[in-house]
Formats: C-alpha cells, structure tokens, sequence
C-alpha cells in the first residue's frame, strides 16, 4: 500500500478527518489556525474560521457541526453543550459513538501531565481525569470496546463499552518508536493509528498485534479516517525544520480497507 496524496493543503496541526455522508464532504482541521476545513471530492476546500483553538468538528444529525474548542464543546451557532474550566486547557481529539454520543478530550497547551481529560457530552461526564495528551477514540464494529489513545504513554488503551460506559481500562498495544495520535477502526475490528514522528500509520489486529506498518511521505502523520475502502490522514508541518510538501496535506491509501459508517453527532 502507498500513500498518494488527496488534498494539497498546508495544514499547521491538521488533525480529524471526518466523513460527513450527508454532506458528501471530509472535514479536516487546522487546530491552532482555529480553522475547519470542508474537503469536496472535487478538490475544493471550503474553510471557516471558528474564531478559537479547534481540535475536532464532527457533523450533528440535525445539520451543522459540533466543535471541540480551546474554552469547551459548542455547536456552531455557539450554544455551549460543555466548558473546560482548567486555565491553559483547549479541546483535542473527540469522536462520535454508533449511538451519536460524542467523546471529547483535551489537554493543557504546555503538554503537562495529567492536565487534560476525557468527557462524555451532555452529561460532561469525566472518565478519564488525568490525561496528558488526549487522542485518538474509536469503537469496535459491535460497539463492545472502545479504544483510546493518550500520546504521552506510547501505548493504545482499551475498555469495555456497555451503555454508553467505558469500563475496565486496559493496555491494548504499545508503540515504541513515535507516538499514537488519532486512530480509527475497520470493519474487521483491526485499529489503524497514526503515529506522529514515526512517518507511518500501524494497523493492529483485534488481539493487539501490529500486523501491518505502512510507511508515509510525512514525518508528523495526526489522525486517520476510512471513506468506503479508501483511508484518508491529516498531517501536520508544526515544528519541522524543513515542512516541506506533503507535509500538511491530507494523504490517501486508496482501498486500504473496509471502513465503518460515519455516524453524526445526535444532539
């Protein structure tokens, strides 16, 4: 499998990707240019700027999108669903469950750990209280396990999901060289993770074995989706000497697997 490349953008801290299926459109991120980017097949990019740090925008069933910002979640007419009231706190990863409950996490802008957490929306409900780098959430195709990264620990964790409830957390693979960033799932339960500063997404099998390393033409790969069998990847060029292109594109390695449906946001 090689890694082509989808949109020629230059994303500071791309990260999300994002199947809208209604919309027919990837929406991407550019965290720290506040900026949400709406991809169409056509190669046109439709950009809005939210105005705040923004570390996920998931499409809602209703229309719209929600958006996990810098102060708290909000959609995009500025109702608030959730504040983050840690100073130096800014929304990161989030992900939207097959039942339309959105997980958002965060972390502090200085890395430290333990500042950040991650929330069930609507309650606001904090599962995890002493994150350090909140990331990656994915489900398994029959919605018994969650899976989640915090990069800071080099290691993909997972739960048993019931109701709504992750529980029983777990070490599910560690990563050695890189961290895990955003991750996602196929249809036949493997986990696909970015790995920033590995130049590389890892695909592990169900019982935790890495059984597939696809190397990439970008040093700082975010996050990764599946759009049907092709598997889309942000990227980042913060922090590099030389970010050079395609570094901030978003790459595609096309029919790299089945993907699992899109689901909005229910709220």
């Amino acid at each position: 499998m090689r890694a082509e490349v989808a949109y020629p953008l230059a994303l500071e801290l791309g990260e999300g990707p994002t199947w809208d299926a209604a919309a027919g459109r990837l929406i991407v991120v550019d965290i720290l240019r506040s900026e949400v980017h709406q991809l169409a097949p056509d190669g046109s990019d439709e950009v809005v700027r939210v105005g705040q740090h923004v570390g996920a925008a998931k499409p809602r069933a209703s229309g719209g999108l929600v958006l996990n910002l810098r102060d708290g979640v909000a959609l995009e007419d500025g109702t608030w669903l959730a504040h983050w009231p840690v100073p130096g706190r800014r929304g990161n990863d989030a992900a939207v469950d097959s039942s339309g409950r959105l997980w958002a996490g965060t972390m502090r802008y200085d890395e430290a750990a333990g500042g950040g957490c991650l929330c069930r929306v609507g309650e606001t409900t904090e599962f995890i209280t002493e994150a350090t780098v909140s990331n990656g959430i994915a489900w398994s195709p029959d919605d018994r396990l969650m899976y989640y990264v915090d990069s800071a620990t080099r290691r993909i964790d997972v739960f048993t999901y019931v109701d709504g409830n992750a529980v029983n957390r777990r070490p599910f693979a560690s990563v050695p060289e890189g961290f895990p960033d955003g991750l996602t799932m196929d249809a036949s339960g493997c986990v696909w993770v970015a790995i920033w500063d590995g130049s590389a997404v890892h695909r592990y099998a169900p019982d935790g074995r890495l059984d597939l390393v696809i190397d990439l033409p970008v040093a700082r790969p975010t996050a990764c989706t599946f759009v049907g069998r092709d598997l889309y990847i942000t990227t980042a060029t913060i922090g590099l000497t030389d970010p050079a292109p395609p570094a901030g594109s978003v790459l595609v390695i096309p029919d790299a697997g089945s993907g699992l449906p899109s689901v909005p946001f229910a709220w």
